[in-house]
C-alpha cells in the first residue's frame, strides 16, 4: 500500500472549499479534520464527531487523521488543573476512536501556534504566500496577533482563537517561569498519561514541530531539529508516541535536513506535511510552490526518502500559495495544494515505475 493522501478541510461553513472540490483531486482518500469550534481543554462529544462523519461519508473519504485536538495551556504550563484537562483529552481520544480515527496531530507550542508576519506576501509571479520577516518578530506580539486575527475574515484558525489572543498579557505572565526544561517535563507528563488509552484504542499521538523552529518573544520551543526529535522519541519510547513531520516547519532553519530525519525515524512518522520554502539571505523566508526547484526544502529528496522507507502513513500538502485570484484561508487554498498533490503523486508514481511496481 502506498502513502495515503489527505487534504486538510476546516468544515462546512468554515472553509471556502467544498468536499465536492476535494473529491476531484486524484488520489485523495482522507480528510484531515477537526472540530474547529472547540476550545482547548473541551471534550469532543460523540454527537459532534458524528456530524463530521455524516458529511464525509457520501464522498467516500475516511476521517483517520485529526488536526488538531489542541492542548490546554494549563497542561503546557504544568498547573495543578492540568490533570482535569488531561482527563478531558483522554475522553476525546476514546470518543474519536469510535469513528476509526488512527492519528491525532497536535503541537506543544506556548501561546502561539505557527507564526508569520505577512499572510499575503507577493511572490513575484502574481501569486501571494505566507511570509516570515525575522526582524518583525522582535517587536510587540500583540501587533502580530492583531494582524493575523484581522486577516482571517471570520474563519477560525487553531492556535489563534480570539478568546485566547484577547488574554495575551495573562498568558505571557502564566508562562514566565516555564523554562525549556520545564516545558519538556510537562510534555512528558502529558504523553505518559495518554499512552495507556493510545495503546487501548490504537491511536497514535503525532506531534507537529514548532513553527518556526526557534524561540520567539522569549517563549521556549522544543521540537526544532534532529537532536530534539531524537530526545522526544526516546523520552516516551512507545510506538504510539509519534511525529507529524513537517518539512516546512523544520526547514525554516535551512540547517535541518528533513530527508535525513525521515530515513532515521520513518517508523515513528504517523503523518507527514509536505511544504516548500524559499529562503532569503537575511533569515526571512516565504512559502513556495511544491515543485523542488521553487524552494530550498528538498522536496524531491524528502518524497524519495518516504518512498525508499516504504512509508504507508498519511501525508498531505501543507501551505500553498494563493493563486488564480482565489479568495481563501491564508495558506489553505484549493488550487496550489491540488497542484502539490499531483506533484507528489508524480514523484511517487515514477519511483514505483523505476522499482517495477507500476
Amino acid at each position: 500500500m502506498p502513502m495515503q493522501m489527505g487534504f486538510r478541510w476546516y468544515g462546512e461553513g468554515n472553509d471556502s472549499i467544498s468536499l465536492s472540490d476535494i473529491k476531484q483531486i486524484p488520489g485523495v482518500t482522507s480528510i484531515v479534520w477537526a472540530l474547529h469550534d472547540k476550545m482547548p481543554g473541551e471534550v469532543w462529544e460523540v454527537e459532534e464527531i458524528q456530524k463530521v462523519k455524516d458529511q464525509l461519508e457520501p464522498y467516500g473519504f475516511n476521517m483517520d487523521v485529526i488536526e488538531s485536538i489542541n492542548v490546554h495551556d494549563d497542561i503546557k504550563i504544568g498547573l495543578p488543573t492540568r490533570d482535569k484537562y488531561i482527563e478531558n483529552y483522554i475522553q476525546s481520544i476514546r470518543n474519536v476512536a469510535k469513528f476509526g480515527v488512527k492519528v491525532i496531530c497536535y503541537n506543544f507550542m506556548p501561546i502561539f501556534d505557527w507564526t508569520r508576519t505577512d499572510l499575503f506576501h507577493p511572490v513575484g509571479d502574481g501569486s501571494t504566500a505566507l511570509f516570515y520577516e525575522k526582524g518583525m518578530i522582535q517587536d510587540d506580539p500583540k501587533e502580530m496577533a492583531n494582524y493575523i486575527l484581522s486577516n482571517l475574515h471570520g474563519q477560525t484558525f487553531p492556535g489563534w482563537e480570539p478568546e485566547r489572543m484577547a488574554r495575551l498579557d495573562e498568558l505571557f505572565e502564566a508562562y514566565k517561569d516555564v523554562t525549556k526544561e520545564k516545558l519538556w517535563e510537562n510534555l512528558k507528563y502529558f504523553l505518559e498519561a495518554l499512552m495507556p488509552v493510545c495503546r487501548e484504542t490504537g491511536i497514535k499521538m503525532a506531534i507537529h514541530q514548532d513553527d518556526p523552529p526557534w524561540d520567539i518573544f522569549g517563549l521556549p520551543r522544543l521540537l526544532v531539529d534532529e537532536p530534539s526529535i531524537d530526545r522526544f522519541l526516546k523520552m516516551v519510547d512507545d510506538p504510539h508516541n509519534c511525529l507529524t513531520l513537517c518539512s516546512g516547519s523544520l526547514n525554516a532553519n535551512p540547517d535541518n535536513n528533513v530527508a535525513d530525519i525521515v530515513r532515521k525515524h520513518c517508523d515513528r512518522i504517523a503523518f507527514a506535511h509536505i511544504r516548500n520554502l524559499h529562503h532569503f539571505p537575511n533569515g526571512d523566508f516565504s512559502e513556495a510552490a511544491h515543485r523542488d526547484c521553487c524552494g530550498e526544502t528538498g522536496i524531491l529528496e524528502i518524497v524519495k526518502a518516504y518512498h525508499d522507507c516504504g512509508y504507508e502513513g498519511y501525508i498531505r500538502p501543507d501551505h500553498g500559495r494563493h493563486i488564480w485570484g482565489e479568495q481563501c484561508r491564508p495558506g489553505y487554498g484549493l488550487y496550489d495544494r491540488a497542484l502539490g498533490i499531483m506533484y507528489m503523486w508524480g514523484i511517487w508514481d515514477m519511483l514505483d515505475r523505476l522499482e517495477g511496481k507500476a
